[in-house]
């Protein structure tokens, strides 16, 4: 859970986000930054056991830096005024992995899971894993606990083709899957509910059930071929 000072700390950072604001509230800041890595730490702390890819994760490896990154943003204030925390399944080297996202910010609170946005050549092995074997992906998907807490994947303009990528038939049964870019799911959740002592086990129950997506992406993206 986290402290309630720690949220007003945000709404004031969101109300005065400039740097002579934020030094002259740096003592604050570092009261928050302590609450929010302990917030990490309990959720590692539950998490761990129900996925153990994520037995080598240390707080520092799932926290995000205040400071935003301005240099091609036409968004030039200078701090992030929400929170949020990754938690990446396993290790998979030079590569992008897939995980949990908890995302802690008023009026826009959620849990995901999944990749956002592969590059390249990631894209490819997780298409010709779909194309394989979109009988996995697609008992996943089914299954009635993630669709009641995340449906479906995130799907939009930006994250789905209208066509399908090349080298894919049209009446592949599995073209919708194909088509897509991105391959998170995502919960909306109550922001005030992080100060609540029972937060940590509940978002936790929700975030599992992302396990078998994750192991799905991660497959894709440990095999060599192409």
């Amino acid at each position: 859970m986290l402290s309630k000072d720690t949220l007003q700390f945000l709404e004031d950072l969101k109300a005065n986000n400039n740097r002579d604001w934020f030094l002259e509230n740096k003592k604050r800041y570092e009261t928050i930054k302590k609450d929010y890595q302990q917030l990490v730490a309990d959720l590692l702390e539950v998490m761990k056991p129900l996925d153990t890819s994520l037995e080598m994760l240390e707080v520092k490896n799932c926290t995000f830096r205040i400071n935003r990154d301005i240099r091609f943003s036409k968004d030039k204030t200078p701090y992030k005024t929400h929170l949020g925390i990754w938690l990446p399944c396993g290790r998979i080297k030079g590569q992008n992995r897939p995980g949990y996202y908890v995302h802690l910010e008023k009026g826009s609170a959620f849990i995901a899971g999944g990749l956002y946005s592969p590059e390249a050549e990631e894209l490819k092995k997780i298409r010709k894993e779909i194309a394989f074997f979109h009988d996995d992906l697609e008992e996943i998907l089914k299954d009635k606990n993630f669709k009641k807490e995340f449906v479906d994947f995130d799907r939009n303009e930006r994250s789905t083709l209208k066509n399908p990528p090349r080298g894919y038939d049209k009446e592949h049964p599995a073209i919708e899957l194909l088509k897509l870019k991105s391959f998170e799911a995502s919960h909306k959740i109550n922001y005030e509910d992080v100060t609540k002592k029972d937060f940590v086990s509940k978002v936790s129950q929700k975030l599992i059930l992302l396990k078998p997506l994750n192991e799905f992406i991660g497959r894709a993206l440990s095999t060599d071929e192409f």
